[in-house]
């Protein structure tokens, strides 16, 4: 059967070239609004019950083509060809550093990356970026990389985004790895979506789980979605390489061994043709907090049932009681209680301390995805219906006025 196409070109990606066309199938087309209600830019209007598509407004976001229940809207891409699989291998780390100190999430993605790349049958390569930095390849190898691909620069001392980019992506383009792992810290979010770009793959972000498709060696990528009340796993079956950020302490790091050793590939990058008009002014120490929270052992984290700004003294004694760290929901943080820094949850900070200790919180989700890894949860809240008590290991029903000054009297 023959379908009559709306077919419209579309100038979608960034360097202004010609992306890939929608088309509507005429025939198919009843009329029923629903790519009506899904777009979110106002790109589509009803002609005659049949669907037009605005190519000034559509961005080929592809909502309408999900929403439509008749496959009536197409989308192809222009020039879209088969991936050869056999040119891509190894397993990929961004090894992360600043001031010569390399982050604990690495640990954790060189744990993950090792197990990935045995699964896969192929080398775990570690991708080291700044300046001076050599020395830091032992650690790297300590913590499971069979090779590190150092990259020594001043242009890479301090972070920025477009050098970052740039030299990751040219390392990528060389070695075609198959998987490449990052943090979901500030850095990862920061310049790992530009990579994707530059290489036309998907990333997923803040990822929660990583695990191999034994039926096919793709990458399955877990990470909450819908505000947390699902885990979604999200695939990338047709591009190469397989991208995503990782939350620090939601996976596991092997025991380091400093007995171990590989191979250091030094490489160089031409950064002759970036043009960068940002520049690194300096870092600033978070001085409100005397214990690192995504390395406490012990968290004390307080909510909307602290009622003020006033009252968050409780939550700092009762953390410099136990030598811990001062932690908030994101309630608290809105109301201008604490600064964001001190944020656990699903827009927060992702930790696993061995106790973790709830005083005003609910647990909605979004906080839960957060603190529920830690290794003991207790909870004090006067709401006995409070979801935190689902996931706490100790839970006391009681106003925190009450109890907080009289645990911290204990303590001292």
């Amino acid at each position: 059967m023959k379908y009559e196409l709306f077919i419209f070109q579309l100038n979608f990606c960034a360097k202004g070239k010609k992306y890939g066309m929608i088309e509507v199938i005429r025939e198919k087309c009843v009329g029923c609004e629903l790519c009506l209600k899904a777009c979110a830019y106002d790109a589509i209007e009803m002609n005659d019950k049949i669907a037009e598509i605005n190519m000034d407004k559509c961005t080929l976001c592809g909502a309408c083509v999900s929403a439509c229940s008749f496959d009536a809207i197409i989308i192809r891409k222009f020039g879209q060809k088969a991936i050869d699989r056999s040119k891509y291998e190894g397993v990929w780390v961004f090894a992360e550093q600043k001031n010569g100190e390399i982050a604990h999430v690495v640990h954790e993605l060189l744990g993950k990356g090792k197990e990935l790349a045995k699964q896969r049958e192929t080398e775990l390569v570690a991708v080291l970026l700044g300046h001076e930095i050599n020395e830091l390849s032992k650690e790297l190898f300590a913590y499971g990389a069979d090779k590190v691909i150092l990259v020594d620069d001043p242009r890479l001392k301090d972070f920025l985004d477009l050098p970052y980019s740039k030299a990751l992506t040219d390392l990528a383009k060389k070695y075609n790895p198959e998987i490449i792992l990052s943090g979901a810290s500030v850095m990862g979010r920061s310049f790992i979506p530009r990579v994707a770009v530059e290489l036309h793959t998907g990333l997923t972000a803040d990822c929660t789980g990583l695990e191999i498709d034994p039926e096919n060696g793709g990458l399955l990528q877990t990470r909450p979605a819908f505000g947390g009340n699902i885990m979604a796993t999200i695939i990338t079956p047709n591009h190469l390489p397989q991208m995503a950020t990782v939350r620090h302490k939601v996976m596991d790091a092997i025991e380091r061994d400093d007995s171990r050793a590989g191979e250091i590939i030094e490489e160089s990058i031409d950064f002759s043709d970036l043009k960068d008009n940002s520049k690194f002014l300096g870092f600033v120490h978070d001085d409100t907090q005397t214990v690192n929270l995504t390395d406490a052992n012990f968290v004390i984290s307080g909510g909307r049932g602290l009622k003020n700004k006033e009252n968050f003294a409780l939550i700092e004694e009762l953390a410099k009681s136990l030598d811990g760290a001062v932690a908030a929901s994101r309630a608290a943080v809105d109301s201008e209680w604490i600064a964001y820094p001190h944020q656990v949850g699903q827009t927060g900070k992702t930790i696993k301390p061995t106790v973790y200790i709830a005083i005003g919180i609910s647990g909605a989700i979004q906080h839960l995805a957060g603190m529920q890894s830690a290794d003991y949860i207790i909870a004090i809240n006067k709401d006995p219906d409070a979801p935190i008590f689902k996931v706490a290991d100790m839970g006391l029903v009681g106003d925190l006025f009450e109890v907080v000054p009289k645990l911290i009297k204990k303590l001292k």
